[in-house]
């Protein structure tokens, strides 16, 4: 059975106060579809603050991405996890989650789309200073925002943890209007292939840009639930973990800067 922290149990609460942080489940919609979406922010925060977008993986929303949500607000940021696949619909399993994830790898202007209505609901929250605002993802997440800047987003910066690097649809000279950070595993057998095609991308489309790759480390190196078996092609590694994290708290610091 799998194990359910105090973060997770805290962060599945429709309102709850962590600290200063709050967090609130929240609807929106992309066209006909209602999506679910969850907030953290300081409620002790004073004006205005930068915004962060985070998508989840391929499961769907779930308590990694309000957690790493959490985690943002205790930095001090207004963290919006979006929902990709609507409200309600989760992967049970990673043979359902390789069908709906694979329903926007497929349609990647269905993904830009998507995500764009989750970015303009926190444009929207008096809280956000809508000049200031970026996006992070995981896995799906990270292909996710990857799509975000090549289509252009108005976003200071985007980070992808673990994610697809390939688009069937790169960006254009010019197109990425943020700063973009890779993490990935150094081991990664299902996303360091694309890294020769992302590097020629980013060149062409005069992006700045950063690729870090995390020796020992395979997909998934974030996850702890991936347990810690690297054989199995995902796993955790504390190191680069942190090493990751800390990386993205200096970027988010640094685009944020007024």
């Amino acid at each position: 059975m799998r194990k359910i922290t105090l973060l997770a149990l805290l962060s599945a609460l429709p309102i709850s106060t962590w600290a200063a942080i709050k967090t609130e489940i929240v609807e929106y919609k992309h066209g006909d579809t209602v999506c679910e979406g969850f907030l953290a922010y300081d409620d002790a925060a004073k004006g205005k603050v930068p915004g962060v977008v985070v998508v989840h993986e391929w499961t769907g929303l779930g308590d990694y991405a309000k957690m790493r949500a959490s985690m943002l607000a205790k930095l001090g940021y207004a963290a919006f996890a979006i929902d990709m696949y609507g409200k309600g619909v989760r992967a049970k399993d990673h043979e359902e989650a390789a069908k709906l994830s694979g329903i926007y790898r497929n349609d990647r202007a269905l993904m830009r789309s998507r995500a764009h209505a989750g970015l303009e609901f926190l444009r929207k929250n008096t809280k956000v200073d809508v000049n200031r605002i970026a996006a992070i993802g995981y896995c799906f997440g990270g292909t996710t925002v990857l799509e975000m800047a090549r289509s252009g987003e108005e976003l200071k910066g985007v980070a992808s943890f673990h994610g697809g690097l390939e688009s069937p649809t790169p960006a254009a000279k010019g197109a990425i209007k943020g700063k973009i950070r890779v993490f990935q595993g150094a081991d990664d057998a299902w996303t360091v292939p694309g890294i020769p095609k992302f590097e020629e991308e980013m060149k062409n489309a005069g992006a700045d840009w950063q690729l870090i790759k995390y020796p020992g480390a395979v997909h998934s190196f974030t996850v702890k639930e991936a347990g810690n078996d690297n054989s199995k092609g995902m796993a955790y590694n504390e190191a680069a973990d942190k090493k990751s994290w800390q990386a993205l708290a200096d970027f988010l610091k640094g685009i944020f800067k007024k």
